[in-house]
């Protein structure tokens, strides 16, 4: 048991470090030694675990989808039990999401896949299966729920999940400028509060 648990340990530390390694000198400039310095292993370690650099690639940009993935699924928990402040808790929701769509990881994991997705064409459908889709049903199911307990008119679920993550978050390139630029606290107070009024006229929100 020990050793699987160690192994398991090691293969997280190896797919961590890389993550670190890419993000911070790119798919081309990486090394697998600096991956292994930065994992805390023995370079053989990481062929134990993974075959070549570009498998080690992969699979690090998936663990880090689904790290942030379950991050914004728990950030929905304030829509699971909204009290009789529907609003508020979307505005809560809304404001966990943006800060976290803004976090060093997110933007690096978003980084990573505009400079090498021509190189690895696969690592589009890596990403959108272990996040946003799976972020998209989680809200919905949310919707579905508060829409059935009468809290809103959401006919579509699925598209009312949809408006408003594009609501949320569709201005956070152009204002980050590409994850560039560190939005103050007021401005992502201000973006939440915006997409949530306007997602509670479209879908009457009460």
């Amino acid at each position: 048991m020990s050793t699987t648990r160690g192994r398991i340990d090691k293969r997280q530390a190896i797919l961590e470090g890389a993550f670190t390694v890419f993000a911070r000198e790119g798919y081309a400039q990486a090394c697998v030694q600096a991956i292994a310095r930065e994992a805390g292993v023995a370079k053989p370690t990481v062929y134990n675990h993974m075959t070549d650099k570009a498998t080690l690639f992969r699979h690090s940009l998936e663990a880090a989808a689904r790290a942030v993935l379950d991050e914004r699924i728990a950030a929905l928990e304030p829509l699971a039990d909204p009290g009789d402040d529907l609003r508020a808790a979307l505005q809560q929701a809304a404001g966990r999401l943006l800060r976290l769509h803004t976090d060093g990881r997110s933007c690096a994991l978003r980084r990573l896949l505009y400079s090498e997705v021509t190189h690895f064409p696969d690592i589009l459908d890596i990403v959108k299966d272990s996040g946003p889709d799976r972020l998209t049903r989680a809200l919905a199911d949310r919707l579905a729920r508060l829409t059935l307990a009468g809290r809103l008119r959401a006919g579509d679920p699925d598209l009312a999940a949809e408006q408003f993550l594009a609501l949320l978050l569709g201005p956070l390139e152009a204002r980050t400028q590409l994850g560039t630029r560190t939005l103050p606290e007021a401005e992502l107070d201000a973006m939440a509060q915006a997409a949530v009024d306007a997602f509670a006229r479209a879908w009457d929100v009460s």
